[in-house]
């Protein structure tokens, strides 16, 4: 039997173990959270993305959330690569979607999308990632269609 002195020396050890692997950044809200740059015509630029890889991650989205920050976004990964269509049900903020190819190519942009719309936005091509930013992002950055998008996702 385990005295409350050993119990307690136990239970700190094991949470000391768990911070020394959270080293990973996260958001306010404890999200976790990976690089990913955006390559255009004017330079490098780094956002800080949460990632949505499964289908109930993916349906949540940015739903109820409050505005990106400038640095800040969500990149949905999807297994294949195919039309995709978003929308932006229960999305308070504007955003800026971005649909992405898997060799990490940005197929189309769409900007200023319009909150709590139900309307589908298509990717108007094959995209396996889309990104979604603050809205006016993709323009301050000078991202285009052919533009490309590093993160491991992309094989980048």
């Amino acid at each position: 039997m385990l005295s409350k002195r050993s119990l307690l020396g136990l239970l700190f050890a094991f949470a000391m173990a768990g911070c020394a692997g959270g080293n990973a950044p996260v958001d306010a809200a404890g999200n976790p959270l990976e690089p990913l740059t955006i390559i255009t015509a004017t330079g490098e630029h780094d956002f800080m993305v949460e990632i949505a890889d499964d289908d109930a991650e993916r349906e949540r989205g940015l739903m109820f959330r409050p505005a990106l920050a400038d640095d800040r976004g969500m990149l949905f990964q999807f297994p294949d690569a195919g039309e995709r269509g978003f929308w932006m049900k229960d999305t308070p903020s504007s955003l800026d979607i971005l649909y992405i190819d898997p060799a990490g190519r940005i197929v189309s942009i769409a900007s200023h999308t319009t909150p709590f719309s139900q309307s589908i936005i298509p990717s108007n091509g094959a995209a396996s990632g889309v990104l979604e930013l603050r809205a006016g992002r993709a323009e301050e950055i000078g991202a285009k269609a052919g533009d490309r998008v590093k993160h491991p996702f992309f094989g980048s």
